[in-house]
Order: structure tokens, then sequence, then C-alpha cells
């Protein structure tokens, strides 16, 4: 099974409801709350896309150059789901390559995910967020991703939900998580989405931190925990 199927699916299955990522960025003022359920539909929309519209097949390379996001989320779910490497080096030769508002990268496709709170294109040649709109909400797998098929930088699906339930341990059950964390690399992801993930969480991401609200946003979100651990 994928990373998605094995972190992700049972989530979803025990509470569609509750809320899986908060996304806060302090430069513009903004917040904005997927449910479990919501980011399921991004994953999925995402995973679809991927295979229906650009042939993308376990172990295919994805390039996911993107910060710490609700889109981001759903892009990496997206990929997993579908059997994806996901890789983070904008020089990686893959097939796919989702990219910010003025990123580039070396892939025989190039989409643009506008990072806007609500969702809103980019008006990219290749437009991710307008692009996924039109795929379906469901994802059905065609084939098995195998335990050893890469799924993030060197690790395989198995090391990789291995790694982040080592590390979901550390946060508690079912923790409230704050991050200001970014993903810019596969430990950050693992350390910052995927531990979240595995220890059955939700998270408060924020993007641009404002130091002298971290600790009011602590107390409102009810968090129980605050990464970077230390």
């Amino acid at each position: 099974m994928s990373v998605t199927e094995i972190l992700f699916t049972p989530l979803l299955k025990a509470d569609s409801g509750r809320p899986l990522i908060t996304h806060y960025d302090d430069a513009t003022g903004t917040r904005v709350e997927l449910s479990r359920a919501t980011v399921a539909n991004w994953a999925a929309k995402t995973a679809n896309w991927l295979r229906d519209e650009h042939d993308v097949e376990p172990g295919d390379r994805v390039a996911v150059l993107l910060p710490a996001h609700w889109q981001t989320a759903g892009v990496l779910l997206g990929a997993w789901w579908c059997g994806a490497h996901v890789v983070m080096s904008a020089d990686s030769g893959a097939k796919v390559a989702v990219v910010p508002p003025g990123g580039t990268a070396d892939a025989d496709v190039v989409a643009v995910a506008s990072l806007h709170p609500m969702g809103l294109g980019s008006g990219a040649p290749v437009d991710y967020n307008d692009d996924v709109r039109v795929h379906g909400d469901d994802f059905m797998p065609w084939d098995a991703v195998p335990g050893s098929a890469p799924a993030l930088g060197e690790s395989s699906v198995d090391e990789l939900v291995a790694q982040a339930r080592k590390l979901g341990e550390a946060l508690g059950d079912q923790p409230r998580v704050l991050s200001t964390m970014e993903w810019n690399s596969p430990s950050d992801v693992l350390e910052g989405f995927l531990a979240v993930l595995a220890a059955g969480g939700s998270l408060v991401q924020v993007t641009n931190p404002d130091a002298g609200q971290l600790a009011a946003r602590r107390d409102v979100e009810r968090v129980s925990v605050t990464l970077p651990l230390g």
C-alpha cells in the first residue's frame, strides 16, 4: 500500500470531519482550516490528475518544490497515493514538478500551485489548482504500491512509514501540533507533516511566523506540541 493509504486513510475513516491542517500566513493575515475529508478530496484529485493526465505510474518521480502549506499537503498525499516517488530537487528530471509562482524545475511537465489561501488559480500555462478541479474526488489505484517502492528522497514506502511512526511517538496520541518548520527537505516533510499523521494528530502550520503571536496561537488552537521539538 502507498504512504497515503497507510498513514492518512485510517484518519479519514476514523473521523473525516476532524481538522487536519490549519494554515496561517502571518505576512498576509490569513487563516485557512481544512478537514481530513477536504484534504482527501485534494489528494484524490491530485492523484487522478497525475495518473490520468500526466501518466504518472508507481516509481515515477514527482518533484514537489513547495513550502509548508495546505496545498502542499494535498500534492504530497496525492503523489504518494498514485505511487509516485516524491523528490525535492529542481534538477531531478522528474516526470512532473509542482512549483510555486515563479518557480522552475527540470521536468517533463512543470505545474504552478498558486498557494492562494482559497485555492484560486495562478494563471500559469499549466495551473495545478485549476487543472485538478476537474478530476474526481475519489481515487482507486490500479495496482498496489509495494513497500519497497521509492517514496520520498532515498526512503521506500516501508522505510518512510516506519520513520514517521517513530517520530510520531514523541508527539503523543492525537496531538494538536503547531509548526513553523518549512518543508524544504525530505527530513522536514517527515518531521513536520508525516509524523503528525502517524500520531493521528492535526497540524497548525504557520508561514512567515510573527513571533509575538505564537504564544496566543498556542492557546487559541489548543496546541499540545510545538515543532521543531527542543
